[in-house]
Formats: C-alpha cells, sequence, structure tokens
C-alpha cells in the first residue's frame, strides 16, 4: 500500500437549475478521463461543495473510482457533522487538510459553466450536456442505486414526474438504496408518484447496474441510468448502450422517452 497523492478540484460559480452531485462529478471525470486521478486521492472542495446535501457529497465519492481515485474525499463541515451525529458508533475527530498542503495537482472547476450531464458509450468520461443529446431513444430509465437512489434523488424524480407519465414504450426502474430510504420515500407520497406514472419500484438492489437482474438490458437497447458506470455489456447485452445521468435527466427521459432535460417536460 502506498499513500496516494492529492488532486484538489475547487468548486466555483452557482448552480444551474437541476444540477446535483452527479452532474459536477460527470462533469469532472470528463475533464481528466478515467485515468485522470490513478491511484490518487480526489479532494472536493470550494464553495459550492459546502452547499451541497449529503446526498450529493456521497454521489461525488462514490464515483471517484470511475476516474481512478484511490479516495472521493471531502473537508467536513456543519453538515457533516449535523449527519453523523446520531450515527456515529464511536467518538470521533474531524480531519482537515494541513495548511499548505502539497497537492499533485488542482483544478479550478466554474459551475456556472456545467448544464446536466450525460456520460454516453461506454466510457463514464464520456459527459456531454444532456440538451445535446436529445435524438437518442431509449428503451429503459433506471433511477437508484448506490450512486443516486437516496432521499434527495428519488425527491428531484417524483417532483418531475408527478402528474406525468412515462413514454409508452418505456421501462422505468426505480430503486431506493436502501429499505430506510425505501419507507421515508413511502411516507413522503413519492412512491406513490412513481407508480402512478407507469414505473416499476424495486427493493433495494443492485440490479440492472451489474447485469445482475430488475433491467438487464437486450441486444440493440439503450437506457438512461444514474449508476455509476456505462462498460459494454455492464447492464446486459454487449450490443446495448448506458448512459449515466442524474435524476432530474433520467426522469424527463423516461417521460419522453428519449434524453431530454427537465425543462422540456415540465
Amino acid at each position: 500500500f502506498m499513500v496516494p497523492e492529492s488532486i484538489k478540484f475547487i468548486y466555483e460559480g452557482n448552480l444551474n437549475p437541476w444540477i446535483t452531485g452527479k452532474d459536477l462529478i460527470l462533469y469532472t471525470i470528463g475533464l481528466i478521463g478515467v485515468d485522470g486521478a490513478l491511484y490518487m486521492s480526489m479532494e472536493f472542495t470550494g464553495p459550492i461543495i459546502k452547499t451541497l446535501s449529503m446526498d450529493s457529497r456521497f454521489t461525488m465519492c462514490n464515483m471517484a473510482i470511475e476516474a481512478g481515485g484511490k479516495f472521493g474525499i471531502m473537508e467536513p463541515d456543519a453538515k457533516t457533522e449535523e449527519f453523523i451525529k446520531d450515527k456515529a458508533a464511536r467518538p470521533y475527530k474531524l480531519i482537515n487538510p494541513d495548511p499548505g498542503a502539497a497537492y499533485y495537482k488542482t483544478y479550478n472547476i466554474n459551475c456556472s459553466e456545467i448544464k446536466p450531464q450525460v456520460a454516453t458509450p461506454h466510457l463514464p468520461s464520456n459527459a456531454a450536456n444532456a440538451a445535446d443529446l436529445k435524438d437518442i431513444k431509449i428503451d429503459q430509465a433506471v433511477i437508484g442505486s448506490c450512486t443516486n437512489g437516496r432521499i434527495e434523488d428519488l425527491e428531484i424524480s417524483a417532483r418531475i414526474l408527478k402528474g406525468k407519465k412515462v413514454a409508452p414504450h418505456i421501462r422505468a426502474i426505480i430503486i431506493p438504496a436502501t429499505q430506510k430510504i425505501y419507507l421515508d420515500a413511502m411516507e413522503k407520497g413519492y412512491i406513490k408518484t412513481f407508480i402512478e406514472s407507469g414505473c416499476v419500484v424495486s427493493t433495494p438492489t443492485c440490479g440492472p447496474c451489474l447485469g445482475g437482474h430488475m433491467g438487464i438490458l437486450a441486444e440493440g437497447e439503450r437506457s438512461v441510468s444514474t449508476t455509476n458506470r456505462n462498460f459494454v455489456g455492464r447492464m446486459g447485452h454487449p450490443k446495448s448502450e448506458v448512459y449515466l445521468s442524474g435524476p432530474a435527466v433520467a426522469a424527463a427521459s423516461a417521460i419522453a422517452g428519449r434524453i431530454a432535460t427537465p425543462e422540456e417536460v415540465i
């Protein structure tokens, strides 16, 4: 084991509508590539990170490995302490970067330029603006998994799907990340919204993300998915395609039957 070098990512500017941590991390992986942080620690910081919910922060750290990272970390703050205080099993100490810490590289990212992102097949680094992919028809939309199955993700999806129907040819699959999140989504009415809109709601599972079950793609099929990998054959047949996105784009695409932005369906 080697202590990895660190790369610092400073997120500045302002967030555009519907942008979450998923869009930021897809944009970042697109910027540096799938091996851009190979065996390194990816440190996400800056004023934008402080505005993100814990759910969005988890999503970003979850996908550090998709850039080759050994770790994805963020400096703890009041939101971190609020989240951890009733969950910690033992005393803990907050750790911050040393003053004058040395970094292998530093990236300054202007979030004002980031639009809803989609990673096209067959690499998470193939980041593109969702608005530029409107001609791509899909067969399936998956919202959930360890990457985007938390309550914020389900709330965003339910907000877009409420009062609408998924396209007739679309399989829309909702996968809450945990049983607690499933229960919270039921109490908040999100599950009712999903069912009324024509979605299938699964028990928490990895499911189609690793080609296991509950949404395996056939030859030639395409899926928009909030999961974290879109390699060849990842979600089924080697000749299927997976487009990675955040929950807002996935929900909008389920309604439109093609890759779409929320503004198109609301």
